[in-house]
């Protein structure tokens, strides 16, 4: 039987022996990736499409989405980016007449499109009636997400219009009633941080001619 030194001993060098198999599998891992070669950007691509009613025209990275073209390619802030995942609806943007989350898309998958951000919808000195609600209704606080909301409040409204059902409608033959349930199941992708939803629904009611 080993006596309690011997014991140690052999504890001690396992651990020795331990830490440096670990260092020279640091090392040589390290080593590896500073041997690795870089891989090369993807050569740019032109990418043309109307932004707010004009014609423009960019060289990008195939991997850029339609947010980081419209923000730094194109320096419409008004465009915001959120979660950066499709989840919190910041970025939305009417593409086609319809509004779409700017973070999950490329922009070369668009060419040829026409796409309205909050900046193509009205300015300080003459609002687009739902933007003229918005602040009427109190529907924004901090107002990072009411670009987003905007858009996409306007592009429901065109929906409803259309005759396009969501989840809530109760007859899929019939065109969409504009009550609260089918207003708040259509924003239910744009999050408020702030909970402003019920001025939001309340701004969106009064543009579609709804009685308060």
């Amino acid at each position: 039987m080993a006596s309690p030194r011997e014991i140690e001993v052999k504890r001690r060098a396992l651990m020795a022996a331990t830490v440096a198999t670990a260092a020279v599998g640091a090392v040589a891992q390290r080593a590896g990736a500073q041997t690795t070669p870089a891989r090369a950007a993807p050569p740019a691509m032109k990418v043309s499409f109307t932004v707010n009613g004009k014609p423009r025209d960019l060289d990008l990275d195939p991997r850029t989405t339609l947010l980081d073209a419209l923000r730094e390619g194109l320096h419409l802030g008004g465009t915001k980016k959120g979660c950066d995942h499709g989840q919190c609806g910041a970025c939305t943007v009417i593409l086609d007449g319809r509004r779409i989350n700017s973070c999950l898309t490329l922009a070369v998958m668009h060419p040829g499109s026409e796409i309205t951000t909050i900046e193509g919808l009205g300015t300080p000195d003459k609002l687009h009636p739902m933007q003229a609600a918005f602040v009427k209704h109190d529907g924004y606080q901090c107002g990072y997400c009411t670009p987003g909301q905007i858009c996409s409040a306007v592009a429901v409204l065109a929906e409803i219009e259309a005759g396009i059902p969501s989840h809530v409608t109760a007859d899929l033959n019939a065109k969409p009633a504009l009550d609260d349930a089918e207003l708040r199941e259509r924003m239910s992708g744009n999050i408020c941080r702030c909970g402003a939803y019920s001025n939001i629904v309340e701004a969106i009611g009064e543009v579609a001619g709804r009685k308060a």
